[in-house]
């Protein structure tokens, strides 16, 4: 059956990204790789065209995202970071003191991940830098119909966490543990 242009508009709305979604997606794409991105290929990535990457890069660099242009493509800019990856647990109730501690201390949470038996890796971006950040999260997830990702596997999931120096990440590891939300990494469970 053909859906006529409301209906596949509508349609193409519902599985689609909002603005700050794609724009958390085009960063994690760009972290995750040391090579440019074209925008034809961000676009795929996120489902739209090449001329909304385009206007999306804009928008995170006003942000003050560090993105530069290259013949080849977009690539990020960011200082040289040290990334380490907690396994935590913990329920709803402490999901905005678990993000607090890690930003307090000078992390980013860039994403958030589960290992699910059946599903497998599900990740999502985050990059949470600061409070503001924090609590865009909590009102969206308050908000929305949505449960936080770590419901799926009984408060267990992951984060990739980024800072200026490993110290800043041990300081994280050692407050994490102190609020006993820190849970140790299984063997088949390095990543």
């Amino acid at each position: 059956m053909r859906l006529n242009n409301k209906e596949e508009s509508a349609a193409g709305t519902e599985s689609a990204l909002t603005g700050t979604q794609r724009r958390k997606k085009i960063l994690a794409l760009m972290r995750q790789t040391a090579h440019p991105l074209s925008g034809g290929a961000l676009g795929r990535e996120t489902g739209v065209s090449r001329q909304v990457v385009v206007q999306d890069i804009a928008l995170l660099r006003t942000e003050g995202y560090p993105i530069v242009a290259t013949a080849r493509g977009y690539i990020l800019n960011e200082a040289s970071q040290a990334v380490r990856l907690f396994k935590v647990c913990h329920n709803n109730d402490e999901t905005e003191d678990e993000l607090k501690t890690i930003v307090d201390l000078g992390g980013c949470v860039l994403d958030v991940m589960i290992n699910h038996r059946v599903y497998g890796k599900v990740t999502a971006p985050l990059n949470i830098k600061n409070r503001r950040d924090i609590q865009i999260f909590m009102n969206d997830i308050e908000s929305g119909k949505s449960a936080p990702l770590m419901n799926v596997t009984s408060g267990y999931h992951f984060h990739r966490v980024s800072a200026e120096q490993e110290e800043i990440l041990d300081e994280i590891e050692e407050a994490l543990r102190e609020k006993h939300y820190l849970t140790e990494l299984m063997p088949y469970e390095e990543m």
